[in-house]
């Protein structure tokens, strides 16, 4: 695995439309998932050591984000022939293990991360009410371990967000496994 950072945001770039199965059974597009006051894209894995060290404060993270009119999504993307623990079976057990609050989707052709510029998992693109992006960066300053009392960047990003329609000027960016991507 080759750790990757993801690039800063490119402030009002668009949210790109989706149509893509979730792990409960149904498809789901871009505005299924659309909040009222935000919207949160996250590609993630289930094998990746950095999703599986923060999906937890992902989890509560999005639900406090709920609460505020911010939905969230993630989208699974890595190629599951190459790396078999990141098949849709697995992706179920994964949601139900961490017990996902959000869609959980699979893009098996990568076309929705290669539209996204998705380069890492996790990898965050936080969007205002007009599916604007306005965040590209990190979970929080812990990184992998968690940190008592560590700055909660894409929870107060989604939040002002939320309710400015703006986001954070300053964003230090994401880390973690690159997407594997199929042989072309």
């Amino acid at each position: 695995m080759v750790r990757t950072e993801s690039p800063l945001c490119d402030f009002d770039a668009p949210a790109v439309d989706f149509d893509l199965p979730g792990i409960d059974g149904r498809g789901w597009s871009l505005e299924q998932c659309r909040g009222q006051n935000g919207t949160l894209v996250m590609f993630i894995c289930n094998h990746c050591p950095y999703v599986i060290a923060v999906i937890e404060r992902i989890v509560a993270d999005c639900n406090l984000l709920a609460t505020e009119g911010i939905k969230a999504v993630a989208i699974m993307s890595n190629d599951s022939d190459q790396y078999p623990e990141d098949n849709f079976e697995k992706m179920i057990e994964f949601g139900d293990r961490h017990r996902l609050t959000f869609p959980y989707l699979l893009d098996v052709d990568q076309n929705i991360a290669k539209s996204y510029g998705a380069v890492c998992t996790p990898d965050f693109f936080g969007y205002n009410q007009n599916l604007k992006l306005q965040y590209r960066g990190r979970l929080d300053e812990s990184s992998k371990a968690a940190v008592a009392n560590a700055r909660r960047d894409l929870l107060l990003a989604m939040s002002s967000i939320g309710k400015t329609g703006t986001g954070p000027v300053e964003q230090i960016a994401s880390m973690g496994c690159s997407i594997k991507w199929r042989d072309q």
